[in-house]
């Protein structure tokens, strides 16, 4: 069912009761989502006033998009804004169930709509970084000829997930994790407002819970709601108040936001190895907590702490090679979570070691000289005479041997 709208009118295709029993038991955080720009909390970079965002709602002239961001940034519930306000039909799926039917068909619909002066059709792809190389080129064309205006919602790198002539026909529109003043703005809301969300249950929440619970939720806005509303239930008898304990029990299942696969791995594994070159051991520690918590493979973070030790510390210290590859084998020989000992005591030397990086720079210089004389012949004295043909060419002739001409081997500067 399509219905023509204003721009900022909202459209409901269910009746007030309806309505109000499917948001009774919906999440807080689902209850809370905001219906207009001006609840939404954050992202003044995209939705501010004179910002593309804002003005391409106001004026109904939405461009293809990929909201790329991390969970609970407010993707998805921009997506709905921009429902609520565009002329446009609106087509949300999700690429976790969606196929290559579905888009056909969502395509042929939009066609047969366009012969209706100025409907549009807006196709929303949730986790848009699932769909394969084959759906993306199904909506490629339709893309690029305007039967449809694609919005894209991702937590992974676009440039990574979405294929290059897609991605070069939409604007890419970051948003970032929201701030812990945001987030506590957001949980005051919540247990103010007595139609959505829990002011009907007549509770306060102390200063430092939601402080807490605004640092804990690490920019995450579905997070720290639904912890909020655990944290609720918790309260018990003639008291009234959330507290930190409330908060924290509502929070001590919570997992770390960490894909193994992904982006997330290779930045923190990138923040890792940056910090120990740097010689800050506080943040290596720090890195390398985030990623054994999360499960990452301790014998990727060894091998890594291998290749930094020669990399990175190298001849400065050499015995950070062996700190490095000791603890490489303990880890193989002990597995986690005991191989933590190994990992961190290798973290902290290598960290606290002076640095050189001479091996790489030697190794690449030799490189480029490699690369300019590829084809130069060794010369005659180094070769090896192993026939009396190769002698008589003179291969291996004029070679000194270096244990008997000591005096005149190259010395250290030490020497």
């Amino acid at each position: 069912m399509t219905t023509r709208r204003q721009p900022g009118q909202e459209v409901d295709l269910f009746s007030a009761g309806e309505r109000a029993e499917a948001e009774r038991h919906a999440p807080l955080a689902a209850r809370m989502r905001p219906r207009t720009l001006d609840e939404y909390v954050g992202q003044e970079g995209v939705v501010g006033a004179g910002r593309m965002v804002r003005r391409a709602l106001e004026r109904d002239t939405v461009p293809s998009l990929i909201l790329w961001g991390p969970p609970g940034s407010g993707k998805t519930t921009l997506a709905g804004l921009i429902a609520a306000t565009t002329q446009a039909h609106f087509e949300p799926m999700s690429a976790v169930t969606a196929g290559v039917a579905d888009l056909r068909r969502v395509v042929a619909e939009s066609t047969a709509r366009r012969r209706d002066p100025g409907r549009r059709t807006i196709l929303f792809v949730d986790e848009i970084h699932r769909f394969n190389k084959a759906q993306q080129d199904v909506i490629l064309p339709h893309v690029e000829d305007g039967a449809v205006t694609l919005i894209g919602a991702t937590t992974e790198n676009p440039s990574f997930e979405v294929i290059g002539p897609l991605l070069s026909r939409c604007r890419v529109v970051v948003l970032r994790a929201l701030t812990p003043d945001e987030i506590g703005a957001l949980v005051r809301r919540a247990l103010a407002d007595s139609a959505r969300g829990l002011g009907g249950l007549g509770l306060t929440i102390d200063g430092d819970a939601v402080e807490l619970l605004s640092e804990a939720a690490g920019g995450d806005a579905r997070v720290a709601l639904n912890a909020l509303e655990v944290a609720a239930t918790l309260v018990e008898g003639d008291d009234s108040r959330v507290t930190v304990a409330h908060v924290r029990e509502a929070l001590q299942h919570r997992s770390p936001r960490y894909d193994k696969a992904g982006e997330s791995h290779y930045d923190t594994i990138s923040a890792f190895i940056k910090s120990i070159r740097a010689s800050d051991p506080d943040a290596a520690i720090y890195w390398l907590a985030r990623m054994v918590a999360a499960g990452e493979d301790a014998l990727f973070i060894a091998r890594r702490l291998v290749i930094l030790a020669s990399e990175d510390v190298g001849l400065a210290d050499s015995r950070g090679m062996q700190v490095a590859v000791a603890a490489q084998q303990a880890v193989h020989l002990i597995g986690m979570p005991e191989g933590l000992y190994p990992l961190t005591h290798a973290t902290l030397y290598l960290a606290t070691a002076p640095k050189s990086n001479s091996a790489k720079t030697a190794y690449f210089a030799a490189l480029r000289d490699v690369e300019r004389t590829m084809n130069d012949p060794v010369p005659l004295h180094l070769r090896n005479a192993v026939t009396g043909l190769m002698q008589s060419l003179g291969y291996g002739r004029d070679y000194k041997y270096a244990h008997d001409h000591v005096d005149d081997a190259p010395r250290t500067p030490e020497e």
